[in-house]
């Protein structure tokens, strides 16, 4: 990320679409697959694109935030995070059973703090908290404020975003 702090801003959005490992990209479409088809049926378009977009950059930028400068990330595992908890919101709101989202997120946090490294759990918790407080507003909004609630929610998140990347860069 250091080429952020020099304005190269798009590296936290790119860096959310590129793989290093074989393994890395398969189990992110995995993810993908199982939870992307279900949350943007529930969603809509539009909704889905947004959630899916500003979980990746919230974990983009809290691995700005808190990586070591030097430490280069790649990755749509923030992105695929931030479906995981909306996927937990969404069957949460539905009263549906809620043990195999939380076996799945239970596995993948063990994988993510694992003693082997090279993973970055930055990316992981940022998004896995963007995607659950998008998801809180898109499903719980009063009816006669709904969109504004919706619009307000993702605005909310872009401008911490925004900030945690304003802050960071200064300090560097």
């Amino acid at each position: 990320y250091q080429g952020v702090a020099e304005g190269q801003w798009y590296r936290l959005v790119t860096s959310t679409f590129l793989h290093q490992e074989v393994w890395h990209i398969a189990f992110n479409m995995l993810g993908l697959w199982w939870l992307g088809g279900p949350l943007e049926a529930a969603l809509g378009r539009a909704r889905y694109l947004a959630l899916y977009l500003l979980s990746g950059l919230a974990g983009s930028a809290l691995t700005y935030l808190i990586a070591d400068p030097a430490q280069g990330t790649l990755g749509a595992s923030g992105s695929v995070f931030g479906l995981l908890g909306a996927t937990a919101v969404l069957m949460r709101r539905m009263n549906y059973d809620m043990r195999p989202v939380i076996a799945l997120l239970v596995v993948n946090l063990i994988f993510t703090f694992n003693p082997w490294g090279g993973i970055a759990w930055q990316a992981h918790v940022g998004g896995l908290i963007a995607g659950a407080l998008i998801a809180i507003a898109m499903v719980h909004p009063p009816r006669e404020r709904r969109k504004l609630v919706q619009y307000g929610a993702c605005a909310l998140v872009f401008v911490a975003v925004l900030a945690v990347v304003l802050v960071r860069t200064a300090a560097l």
